[in-house]
C-alpha cells in the first residue's frame, strides 16, 4: 500500500493519540544510550516531555557501547529486553543486516516537517540504513589542557603523536575506529586514500605501527565520560571524545580545556528499534520515535549539547543553551569555522570490516 503525505499525517495523528492506543501500548520502556551529558540532553529534550505527555515510565540504560554484542545475545536467547537503542550509523547497519533491528518507513513512521516536507526528504542523505533513524551529527575530536601544553597549543591532530612537543598521557578510545584513520593521516596517507589503505592487511599494520609510537603514553577509554574526567583531573594532556562531551567540560564545568577541531571525524548517531518486540512494546517504541525525532524535539536537544540536529528543518530552530544562555551554533561541529578540516567517517567500510579489525586491534592492545 502506498501512503500519501496526507495519509501519513492522518496515521501519525492516530499513532500519537495515547488514549486511542493506550491499551495496545506497553506502559514502560527501556531506552538505551551513552550516558553522561548526551543522555542528559535526551532526558530533557525527549524523555521528560514524552513521559509527561503519555504517562509511560522510561528506564534509562547506558549500554550503547555494547549494543551490537548485547542485542546479538538477547536475540539468541529469545529475550530482547530493550525497546529503543541509540547507536552510531555503522552499528545500525550491522544490526539491520543481521535482522536484529526493524526496518523503518520514514514517511509513515516518522513525523513530517512543519511545512509538510516528508521525513525522508527532511533527513535526506542521513538515512543511511533502512533501520536507522538519525538523531544528531556529531564529531569525535580532541580536547587538551590549556595549562599543560606550554605556549604553543596543538593545532593539528598529528600533535597527538608528538610526544616531544607535548609530553604526557593521551586518552584514546579502546577501539580501532578513528584511531586507525588518524594514525594513517599522521603517517602521511592522503585523506582521500585512507580507507583504501585501511582495507589492506598492510595498511592495518601501518596504522598499528604508528599507534605503537605513543602506545605507552595512552590511557584507553571505553565510556564517553572518561576523557572529560581525565582532562578535568589533569591526568592526560589531551584526549579524544565526542565534541558534546568536550563542550560540557569546557562551557558547563569551566575547566581549563580547549577543543582541537582539526581532523574531527563526522559521524551520525540515532535510534534503532530491536527486532523481536511484542506488538505492545513495538507500538510504544514507534510512538516514542515519532515524537522524539520530530523537528522541534531534535532542535530542543541542541539546547543542552553541541550536536547538530539531523533534520534540515531543525537547524533554523537551534538557539541558545537552555541554562548558559550562550549561542549554540558556533559550538556545533558543522560550524564553518570548526569544519575547516574534517574527516568523513565511512559507514560502509566499518560495517564491513569492523569485526575483523576489532579482533586485530584488541590483539595488538594485549601485546
Amino acid at each position: 500500500m502506498k501512503f500519501t503525505k496526507l495519509t501519513a499525517l492522518a496515521l501519525s495523528t492516530a499513532i500519537c493519540a495515547p488514549m486511542a492506543f493506550a491499551a495496545d501500548m506497553a506502559d514502560e520502556m527501556t531506552i538505551v544510550s551513552w550516558g553522561g551529558a548526551y543522555s542528559n540532553s535526551q532526558q530533557k529534550a525527549y524523555h521528560e516531555p514524552y513521559m509527561e505527555k503519555t504517562g509511560v515510565s522510561i528506564i534509562n540504560d547506558e549500554s550503547s557501547a555494547e549494543a551490537v554484542a548485547k542485542l546479538r545475545a538477547m536475540n539468541e536467547a529469545g529475550n530482547v529486553t530493550w525497546d529503543v537503542v541509540d547507536v552510531v550509523a555503522a552499528d545500525a547497519m550491522r544490526l539491520c543486516d543481521e535482522g536484529l533491528a526493524m526496518e523503518i518507513d520514514p514517511d509513515t513512521m516518522l513525523a513530517p516537517a512543519p511545512d509538510g516536507t516528508s521525513a525522508a526528504d527532511d533527513f535526506g542523505d542521513l538515512l543511511v540504513s533502512e533501520c536507522f533513524i538519525p538523531q544528531i551529527v556529531y564529531s569525535t575530536t580532541f580536547g587538551y589542557r590549556t595549562d599543560l601544553v606550554g605556549d604553543t597549543p596543538p593545532t593539528s591532530v598529528c600533535d597527538v603523536f608528538d610526544l616531544e612537543a607535548y609530553p604526557g598521557k593521551r586518552a584514546l578510545e579502546k577501539r580501532p575506529i578513528n584511531n586507525m584513520e588518524w594514525a594513517l593521516l599522521c603517517d602521511g596517507v592522503p585523506k582521500a586514500e585512507v580507507y583504501d589503505v585501511l582495507e589492506t592487511a598492510e595498511g592495518q599494520e601501518r596504522a598499528l605501527a604508528k599507534l605503537d609510537t605513543i602506545k605507552d603514553s595512552v590511557v584507553w577509554w571505553s565510556a564517553g565520560a572518561d576523557t572529560p574526567q581525565l582532562l578535568a583531573d589533569g591526568e592526560v594532556v589531551m584526549g579524544s571524545t565526542y565534541n558534546g562531551r568536550l563542550f560540557s567540560v569546557i562551557e558547563e564545568q569551566d575547566q581549563p580545556v580547549a577543543m582541537l577541531w582539526d581532523a574531527q571525524v563526522f559521524d551520525l548517531d540515532g535510534w534503532i528499534i530491536p527486532a523481536g518486540l511484542s506488538e505492545e512494546r513495538k507500538a510504544r517504541a514507534l510512538d516514542y520515535i515519532y515524537f522524539a525525532t520530530d523537528t522541534q524535539r531534535l532542535a530542543d536537544q541542541a539546547k543542552y549539547i553541541s550536536y547538530g540536529p539531523a533534520r534540515q528543518s531543525s537547524a533554523p530552530l537551534v538557539g541558545k543553551h537552555e541554562e548558559l544562555g550562550i549561542d549554540m551554533a558556533p559550538h556545533m561541529p558543522t560550524d564553518p569555522e570548526n569544519a575547516k578540516n574534517t574527516f568523513l567517517y565511512n559507514y560502509e567500510f566499518w560495517a564491513d570490516y569492523r569485526d575483523d579489525i576489532d579482533a586485530k586491534f584488541q590483539a595488538w592492545l594485549a601485546k
